[in-house]
C-alpha cells in the first residue's frame, strides 16, 4: 500500500477531504516563480463549443501533465498524484471561477432560481497508469435579490470558486436542493476518490 498520496491542488477543502478519509497527503503545488513558473489559470481556458463535461476532464488531466512533471523535475519520492477540477454549468454554459466581484454577483444572478450542474473530474496518476473519474451533481437554488447577492459577494467567499459559490459556506443558506455528492460540489467527491484510491492500493 502506498505510504501517502500527492495532491496537486490549492483547494484548502481538497486537503480536509482527504484528510477526513483518512489519507495522509503532501500538496504538489505550482511553481509561482523563477525558470519553472506555471500559468495554472491558462489551463483553465475553454475552447470553442466545449462542453462543460469534455472542458472538465481535459482540465483536470492538464493538470495532472504538469503536476507529473513538476514531480519528475523536483526530483521526489514516488507516490500517486491526485487531480482534481471543479466546475458549473447550467445547460452547455460554463461558470469558472468569477474574475472579480462584479462577475461573481453576475454569475450569481445568473443561477439564482434555477438548477445547474456541479462537474468534479479526477485524475490519479500511479507510475504509468493513469485512472479517471467524473462526479456530477444537480445544486438548485432559491431565487436571490440583488441585496443577498451583493451581501453574499461582500463575505469574498465567491472569489476563486467555480460558479461564485461554496456550498460550505455562507452560500448554503440559499441553496434549497442538491442531488449527488456533497463533497463533489466541494470539489472532491469523496466516494470516487477512494474508489480511484482503493484501485492504487489504498486500504479504505
Amino acid at each position: 500500500m502506498p505510504a501517502f498520496v500527492y495532491l496537486a491542488s490549492q483547494s484548502p477543502r481538497r486537503s480536509q477531504l482527504l484528510a477526513q478519509i483518512g489519507i495522509r497527503h503532501e500538496l504538489l503545488l505550482p511553481d509561482a516563480d523563477g525558470a519553472h513558473a506555471e500559468d495554472a489559470e491558462a489551463l483553465e481556458a475553454v475552447l470553442p463549443g466545449e462542453s462543460p463535461t469534455a472542458y472538465v476532464q481535459r482540465v483536470t488531466h492538464l493538470k495532472l501533465d504538469a503536476a507529473v512533471a513538476r514531480h519528475a523535475r523536483r526530483g521526489l519520492a514516488a507516490a500517486p498524484i491526485l487531480c482534481a477540477d471543479t466546475t458549473v454549468a447550467r445547460g452547455r454554459t460554463i461558470y469558472g471561477k468569477p474574475l472579480d466581484a462584479m462577475d461573481a454577483a453576475r454569475m450569481l444572478a445568473e443561477l439564482s432560481g434555477h438548477s445547474h450542474r456541479v462537474l468534479t473530474a479526477l485524475a490519479l496518476q500511479v507510475g504509468e497508469q493513469r485512472l479517471s473519474a467524473l462526479s456530477v451533481s444537480r445544486v438548485t437554488f432559491a431565487a436571490m435579490g440583488a441585496a443577498q447577492i451583493d451581501a453574499y459577494v461582500a463575505t469574498g467567499e465567491p472569489l476563486g470558486k467555480a460558479g461564485a459559490y461554496g456550498i460550505q459556506g455562507h452560500a448554503g443558506a440559499h441553496v434549497r436542493h442538491i442531488s449527488g455528492s456533497y463533497s463533489g460540489i466541494m470539489g472532491l467527491p469523496l466516494y470516487e476518490t477512494a474508489e480511484l484510491l482503493r484501485t492504487a492500493g489504498f486500504a479504505l
